[in-house]
């Protein structure tokens, strides 16, 4: 009878053993195997696998694009200014042993890395590209992040600087500048007018100085302009031709 107990107990054992040795990975995972401590080349899966404990030991790495939110970060540029710059970055593991033997940590490592990136890069330029350059920054600090996290055996897809915080003080200073812009812009569109007007009336100049009698019809188009009003304006037509020879005998 105890013998059937104990066979019964070590039939349980193998079986639970049989049953931890199962492993199912989905699609988008890849087991890193290590046996006897030494890394096996190649990461297994999809599908069903067998590691047989404590001589292999597997990891699960998720290939899947991950997105890592960079948190605020005080950065300042090189104009001097203070300012609060968050991103996001995207990015997958490509080769899952290099991703768990090169680093400690890489969701950590890349998120560290990142941090330090966005001050360093953002902090060489000025306030003005970091608000209007964002798409050739974005490029840059992604190329940066790939380039220092190939060894890792992660690529970056995408980096994204989300939302730039400015200090009040400088808001309202922007804002200074902007209506100061505007009232310039106006200043000038004004003065173009009024040298296009000047132009315009010199060249009328010019052609009734060439024909007198232009000066008269436009008189006498002033005169209708006048009449069709509703008012009590009283007007005394006089020839020019009269005012002018009375003028020349005055002389």
């Amino acid at each position: 009878m105890e013998s059937n107990i104990v066979w019964l107990i070590g039939i349980a054992i193998i079986l639970l053993y049989l049953w931890s040795t199962v492993n199912i990975l989905r699609e988008y995972e890849r087991g890193v195997v290590f046996r006897l401590g030494r890394l096996l080349p190649e990461a297994m899966g999809p599908g069903f696998i067998l590691i047989f404990w404590p001589v292999y030991k597997m990891v699960r790495v998720s290939l899947r694009t991950i997105t890592l939110e960079v948190p605020p970060q005080d950065i300042i540029t090189r104009d001097n200014v203070s300012v609060k710059v968050n991103a996001i970055v995207y990015f997958r593991v490509m080769n899952a042993p290099r991703a768990i033997v090169e680093v400690e940590n890489y969701l950590y490592a890349t998120s560290q890395l990142a941090q330090t990136t966005l001050r360093s890069v953002l902090g060489e330029v000025e306030l003005d590209d970091l608000l209007s350059r964002r798409e050739k920054l974005n490029v840059k600090l992604q190329e940066i992040l790939d380039q220092h996290t190939d060894a890792w055996g992660i690529k970056v897809s995408l980096v994204e600087v989300k939302q730039v915080d400015l200090p009040q003080e400088m808001q309202r200073a922007m804002a200074k500048q902007a209506e100061a812009e505007r009232e310039k812009r106006a200043k000038i569109i004004h003065a173009d007018g009024e040298f296009q007007a000047s132009a315009k009336l010199a060249e009328a100049a010019g052609v009734i100085n060439k024909e007198p009698i232009a000066l008269q019809l436009r008189y006498l188009q002033t005169l209708t302009e006048i009449g069709v009003e509703k008012n009590t304006t009283v007007v005394f037509p006089v020839p020019i031709d009269i005012i002018r020879d009375w003028i020349k005998g005055k002389a």
